[in-house]
């Protein structure tokens, strides 16, 4: 039978009892005949909890000053599962084995907090599955050079569990939520929301970019560049289950040449409410201006989303872009404090109401027309659109944030989202 990886989410992992469900299922899957490598997140809450009592215990600095060690105390949560898991495991009768990163290992830069993969040696958890065992391995974490603990960032789990998967050469990871799957928009805003069978790795990774929380960014990257089919699923579901329908159950993020892909021009709908839009008004419309401006936002590692600048009137453009809400203020007082003087620009407005609204698809890349007919509807309902974006496969507009709701509503209508796929 085939190499296959599982991962747990924190709800997944949230209680004894639900660990214990795990642990049956992952049994199932082994007495099926399968190699099972296990990357389970912390409890759900865990991290959080740990990060809080550092914070308790120096809540003047910067985090940053204590990167090495929030690493190595945020680590033990994902350990703490591992263990756990291997200990519900084995009270099943099925033999298991729980490593750290440290111990496989996996090696990271030494990026504390946001450390990324270098490499993984699979020569030690090869061996264990060889010998017959479940071979569980924490996510979110690995060392540097130095062997020194580090961690990926939030939502570093997910990674891993690809990673493994890219090392192992495995067949398919499986990336178990409280979700059962991608759906063509978020259920809680349009009800009639389709879960998607397959989706491509390119569509899910604009997705995931544009605000759909099913999967992390870097997860979807890792996998389509080493090409690891994953597939996302519900650990909710019984234990149970025959592990034939489980294993067709979910959304398959494959590759595009996949004959079983589903051919529609637009496959989802996504969103994001956490952008603010800043427009520096009255600047001298010369070369090298959009440097001026980006260049120090940049530098003070703020990230930028989309882009527009105004037509030129009497030697004077509006520039306009979107950064996180969180950064706004931040941002703003960047702008007017050291690039609105050196540029002579006239003022900088901003507003954070506002959101934004995508479509995505691979059939956008064959077939005419299809933002004109997102503008149409968004037109239809009174909603004016601010700024736009566009790639081969997708298109995003900023609107105020009050019509966020409504416009997701009319293209997921527009579209016909809620109609089964052809």
């Amino acid at each position: 039978m085939a190499l296959i990886v599982h991962k747990y989410g924190g709800t997944s992992m949230g209680s004894t009892e639900r660990i214990r469900n795990v642990a049956k299922r992952v049994a199932k899957w082994a007495r099926a005949g399968h190699q099972m490598v296990v990357v389970p997140s912390a409890m759900s809450g865990e991290t959080n909890r740990l990060l809080g009592l550092a914070k308790e215990l120096a809540p003047s600095k910067a985090d940053s000053a204590y990167n090495r060690e929030l690493d190595m105390l945020a680590s033990t949560g994902e350990q703490a599962s591992s263990a756990l898991l291997a200990i519900a495991l084995q009270a099943e009768g099925q033999p298991s084995v729980s490593y750290a990163g440290w111990q496989v290992p996996i090696r990271t830069n030494s990026a504390y907090t946001k450390a990324r993969i270098e490499s993984i040696d699979d020569v030690r958890v090869r061996a264990e599955l060889n010998a017959g065992k479940v071979v569980i391995i924490t996510g979110f974490q690995g060392k540097d050079e130095q062997d020194n603990i580090t961690t990926l960032g939030r939502g570093g789990s997910d990674t891993s569990a690809v990673a493994v998967a890219a090392a192992l050469k495995a067949k398919e990871c499986l990336i178990y939520t409280d979700v059962d799957g991608v759906y063509t928009t978020d259920p809680r805003v349009v009800p009639e929301a389709r879960r998607l069978e397959t989706l491509c790795f390119e569509e899910m990774l604009e997705m995931a970019s544009l605000g759909s929380k099913v999967l992390q960014i870097r997860s979807v990257e890792f996998a389509g560049k080493y090409k690891v089919p994953l597939r996302v699923l519900s650990s909710f579901t019984a234990w149970d289950i025959d592990i034939n329908e489980e294993a067709k159950s979910g959304t398959l993020i494959t590759f595009e040449e996949d004959e079983k892909m589903e051919q529609a021009i637009v496959s989802g709908i996504a969103f994001n409410r956490d952008e603010a839009k800043i427009s520096v008004v009255g600047v001298p419309d010369k070369p090298g201006i959009a440097y001026q401006i980006l260049g120090a936002v940049a530098e003070a590692n703020i990230e930028v989303d989309m882009i527009i600048q105004n037509i030129s009137k009497d030697g004077k453009t509006d520039f306009s872009f979107t950064v996180h809400r969180n950064d706004y203020a931040r941002t703003t007082d960047l702008l007017k404090d050291k690039v609105l003087p050196a540029l002579g620009a006239t003022d900088v407005q901003g507003d954070t109401k506002i959101c934004k609204v995508s479509i995505v698809g691979i059939g956008m890349r064959s077939h005419v027309g299809v933002a004109s007919k997102m503008f149409r509807s968004l037109s239809e309902e009174g909603i004016n659109i601010q700024m736009i974006s566009t790639s081969e496969i997708k298109t995003s507009v900023v609107i105020d944030e009050k019509y966020m709701e409504l416009a997701v509503r009319a293209l997921h209508k527009a579209f016909d989202l809620d109609q089964p796929a052809a």
